[in-house]
C-alpha cells in the first residue's frame, strides 16, 4: 500500500485528483496539508479519511509523515519549493500544471528529479483524454506524415476565473497562457514529438481586463485584482523548420472558441479536434474528412476500466511509481513547455524574437 499525501486541497484537489486517487486500490491517503484547515475538514468528510492527520506547513508533514507520493496541487509559486522537499524526503511526485511558475524553478525541479532518482510528472490529464491517444497512435504510425505546421488552441470567449489566485500575477506568474495555453502547448508538443525549439515571439495582451461590462460566464472580475493577461499568442519555429501558432484568452471578442485543442498538418494528412476528432486526407483523389467513432469499446490501445482522463492520469502515476517506468508525462517534457510559456511573456516584454 502506498501512502500519500496531499498539499493543497483547493479546487483541483476536489475537482480532478482526490476523486480519482481514493478509487485507486493500491493508495492511501494518510496526510492533507493546507494553510486553510476548514478544507482539510471538508476533505476528511467527503471522502471519508478519518484516519489522515492534518498539516498547516509541508515540511512539518514530510517530517513526520513517511509518505511514498505526494500530490503537489497549490498555485504555482509554490509549485516547485514543495515538490523539491518532497523528492528530497524520498517522495514521487504529481505536480499540477504548470510545472513552476518560472523556467528556473522548473529546472530545479528536473535537476533535484535527477539527483534523487524519484518520479516526478506534471498534471497534463488532456493527454489520457480518448481523442488524444488515439491521434498519438495515428501520429506514431506516421498516418499524418511529417507534420509541420501545428495549432494549439485555447480560447474562451469569455471565461475569466474569478475564484482562488488565477488572476494574481505574484502567485501564478500569468494568466491565460500559463493556465490553458499550458495544456494545448503540451498537447501539440508531445503528438508531433518535436520537443526542439528554435525561437518563440510572442503577442501578450490586458486589453479587456478594465471593462466593467463583461458578461463573464463565472461572473464579474474585479479589474484591480486583474494583474494578468487576458490573452496571450505564440509563435515557435522548431529547429527541423516545423512552426507552432499558440493561441490562448481567458476573454476575447470571438466565437471562434475551445480549448485544449490541436490543428495538425502534416505531409500526409491533418487532423484537428475542432468538431470531435477529425482527420483530412487525399483518398481517391478526392478531399476526405474521417471521424473515428471513439465511444464504441472505448479506446481500443488502452486497456484500463476508466475512460475518464483523470483516472487514467492517476493510475499512469502509480503504476510508473510501483514499476520505476517513466510516466507519460515527463518532467523533461514539461521542463520544455515552461521554457516556451516564459519565452513568449519575454518576447512580449522585449518586442523581438527569444532564441533557444
Amino acid at each position: 500500500m502506498l501512502k500519500a499525501g496531499i498539499v493543497g486541497c483547493g479546487g483541483i484537489a476536489r475537482g480532478k485528483h482526490v476523486p480519482s486517487i481514493v478509487k485507486i486500490k493500491d493508495v492511501q491517503i494518510v496526510a492533507l496539508c493546507d494553510i486553510k484547515p476548514e478544507r482539510m475538514d471538508e476533505f476528511i468528510e467527503n471522502y471519508s479519511l478519518k484516519e489522515a492527520k492534518k498539516y498547516e506547513d509541508y515540511t512539518e508533514m514530510l517530517k513526520s509523515e513517511k509518505l511514498d507520493v505526494v500530490y503537489v496541487l497549490t498555485p504555482n509559486d509554490s509549485h516547485a519549493p514543495i515538490s523539491i522537499a518532497a523528492m528530497e524526503a524520498g517522495c514521487h511526485v504529481m505536480c499540477e500544471k504548470p510545472m513552476a511558475k518560472t523556467t528556473e524553478q522548473a529546472k530545479a525541479m528536473l535537476d533535484c528529479a535527477k539527483k534523487t532518482g524519484k518520479i516526478l510528472t506534471i498534471g497534463y490529464q488532456n493527454r489520457f483524454r480518448p481523442d488524444s491517444l488515439y491521434l498519438k497512435k495515428a501520429c506514431e504510425r506516421g498516418d499524418l506524415g511529417e507534420v509541420y505546421y501545428a495549432k494549439a488552441h485555447a480560447i474562451r470567449r469569455r471565461a475569466v476565473p474569478t475564484w482562488g489566485v488565477f488572476l494574481d500575477s505574484e502567485a501564478q506568474g500569468g494568466g491565460p497562457l500559463i493556465d490553458i495555453g499550458t495544456h494545448a502547448l503540451d498537447m501539440t508538443l508531445w503528438l508531433m514529438d518535436n520537443y526542439k525549439i528554435k525561437s518563440v515571439r510572442g503577442s501578450v495582451y490586458r486589453k479587456l481586463a478594465d471593462q466593467t461590462e463583461q458578461g463573464n460566464a463565472f461572473g464579474n472580475w474585479d479589474p484591480k485584482e486583474f494583474t494578468v493577461e487576458d490573452s496571450a499568442f505564440g509563435f515557435i519555429t522548431m529547429e527541423n523548420g516545423a512552426t507552432i501558432l499558440l493561441e490562448s484568452s481567458w476573454a476575447l471578442n470571438t466565437l471562434d472558441t475551445g480549448e485544449a485543442q490541436v490543428t495538425l498538418c502534416g505531409t500526409e494528412a491533418g487532423a484537428d479536434m475542432k468538431d470531435g476528432l477529425r482527420f483530412n486526407k487525399i483518398e481517391l483523389n478526392q478531399q476526405t474528412v474521417v471521424k473515428p467513432d471513439l465511444t464504441v469499446g472505448g479506446v481500443p490501445f488502452y486497456e484500463g476500466v476508466s475512460h475518464d482522463p483523470a483516472d487514467v492520469e492517476a493510475n499512469n502515476f502509480i503504476d510508473s511509481v510501483k514499476s520505476g517506468k517513466q510516466p507519460m508525462v515527463t518532467a523533461e517534457q514539461a521542463y520544455v513547455v515552461t521554457q516556451v510559456l516564459d519565452a513568449i511573456y519575454e518576447s512580449s516584454k522585449l518586442g523581438k524574437e527569444v532564441q533557444f
